[in-house]
């Protein structure tokens, strides 16, 4: 007899396991079922994002920052040090430890909340059963009242740099290099390659990333993103745009990168490693039974309403697999709403408010619209910038790159957008983040007694700025 449950979730990532941690509290007989192990054979939990993504890539960040502030940034400071050396396989086993610490956290979770955790291949079938496949081949039924699809995404791979060995790599492969490589060659400048480009740059490596598109980072920003684009460069980040890569061969230990450039001229670039960074596409391959009446798209994307359903009632998919910015963070929040919902709780997520973090240093982050996407409404706005190169607190700890930009409606003075690149930028637009929730005006976050010295005025001044009235800058209002 096949085992029954209230929700059988396919896959542990940041979706399926809060979807299933929420799901259980909520009184639910819950299973969720994760293909990948670890070496010991145990399901490894945490999807990507704690396994080879999120966690993993800013455990090396930190460290690398670290690094690059010993070797850079202390003679300013009246410290002095002796020649800073990094081991990369102590700063790899560090990364490996935090990640084991999690996903061990994770299992703990489904164990204090009753979750049900089963190892292998989860695909939905028809009448709300899902087959699970397992290592060595065997299957079984589960029966369900509801299933979520929470299979998460996977590296786009690209025909003119096919993964090789340890020489031209993903995503994955990039947090796992045992050595710094002397020349490193990043194909696209989005979130993924600008973080691991930053990750071994600071280590010494000389870094060249390819961009198709003759816009950086076109889904920021643009006035931000220019600004950010300087400060890359100035750390070393020899970024190209309209680069089109066309082929790669590797030679030895080597791998030489053909691309047309910005005039459509052929060049050729040698590196000593390789990351593909091109994006993500939705894993869905095999997740779903030709008869089970769960729709996709062309591009494998599962077809799901603003609350997640699929057209079969009780299926339900998020985080990766269904429309929206493949972020963790959203998965996760699509996954409380659908445990909820199962659960007949009332529940719904703002899709307008989810906030964009790029862990590069300076940290660049947003929340709401571009002034290009409000501009293209046809929407009358007004802009305050504040430059952190006026903050206190900013000069205070040598990190005044970058700026705040808030952008309200010109009539209503609602926050319509949040842009920050600079320190803790994270942190600020989550704050922005809270208070458009709650409808904020630019006003009312101008009339908001912020502490000083901190890097949050920055965001106070920019509301100020935003009706020319910010303290430490020469005011220029913008409207449009």
């Amino acid at each position: 007899m096949a085992k029954q449950f209230d929700v059988v979730i396919i896959g542990a990532g940041p979706g399926g396991y809060v979807a299933a941690i929420r799901a259980a509290q909520l009184g639910l007989n819950t299973a969720c079922v994760e293909r990948w192990t670890k070496a010991d054979g145990k399901p490894a939990l945490g999807g990507t994002c704690l396994n080879v993504g999120c966690i993993p890539s800013k455990a090396l960040l930190d460290s690398t920052w670290k690094f690059y502030e010993n070797s850079n940034k202390m003679a300013q400071h009246g410290i002095t040090l002796g020649k800073v050396e990094i081991d990369v396989p102590t700063m790899i086993k560090r990364k490996d430890t935090i990640v084991n610490n999690l996903t061990t956290g994770v299992s703990g979770l489904f164990k204090a909340n009753g979750v049900t955790t089963i190892s292998g291949t989860g695909k939905v079938l028809a009448a709300k059963q899902v087959e699970v496949t397992d290592k060595d081949g065997n299957t079984e039924i589960l029966e369900a009242s509801n299933i979520i699809i929470a299979t998460g995404s996977a590296p786009i791979d690209i025909p003119p740099a096919p993964k090789t060995g340890d020489i031209i790599v993903d995503s994955t492969g990039a947090l796992e290099f045992d050595s710094v490589p002397k020349r490193l060659g990043v194909i696209g400048a989005g979130v993924i390659g600008l973080e691991l480009g930053s990750v071994w740059g600071r280590l010494g490596s000389e870094v060249i990333v390819l961009e198709a598109q003759e816009a950086f980072l076109a889904m920021a920003d643009q006035q931000v993103a220019k600004d950010a684009l300087k400060v890359y460069s100035k750390q070393g980040l020899d970024i190209r745009l309209s680069a089109r890569v066309t082929g790669s061969e590797i030679k030895g230990e080597e791998v030489t990168v053909t691309y047309l450039d910005q005039k459509g001229e052929e060049q050729q670039e040698t590196f000593d490693k390789l990351i593909v960074a091109v994006g993500r596409r939705p894993f869905t391959e095999g997740a779903l039974a030709p008869d089970c009446g769960v729709n996709m798209d062309e591009r494998g994307f599962v077809f799901v309403d603003d609350q997640c359903r699929t057209g079969v009632p009780g299926v339900y998919a998020i985080g990766d697999v269904v429309r929206g910015p493949m972020l963790a963070h959203k998965a996760s929040e699509e996954g409380v709403m659908v445990a909820e919902l199962i659960a007949d709780k009332t529940a719904q997520m703002n899709y307008d408010l989810i906030p964009s973090v790029i862990y590069t240093h300076p940290e660049l982050a947003w929340v709401g619209k571009t002034e290009e996407e409000i501009k293209a409404s046809g929407e009358t706005y007004k802009v305050g910038v504040f430059p952190f190169a006026a903050s206190g607190r900013a000069m205070a700890s040598d990190d005044t790159a970058g700026m705040v930009k808030v952008i309200a409606d010109e009539a209503t003075d609602r926050i319509l957008g949040v842009h920050v690149l600079g320190p803790s930028a994270a942190e600020l637009v989550q704050q922005a983040a809270i208070a458009m929730e709650f409808g904020a005006s630019a006003e009312d976050i101008a009339l908001t007694v912020f502490a000083h010295p901190t890097v949050s005025e920055a965001f106070h001044e920019a509301a100020l700025a935003v009706d020319g009235h910010a303290i430490h800058i020469a005011n220029r209002k913008k409207r449009k």
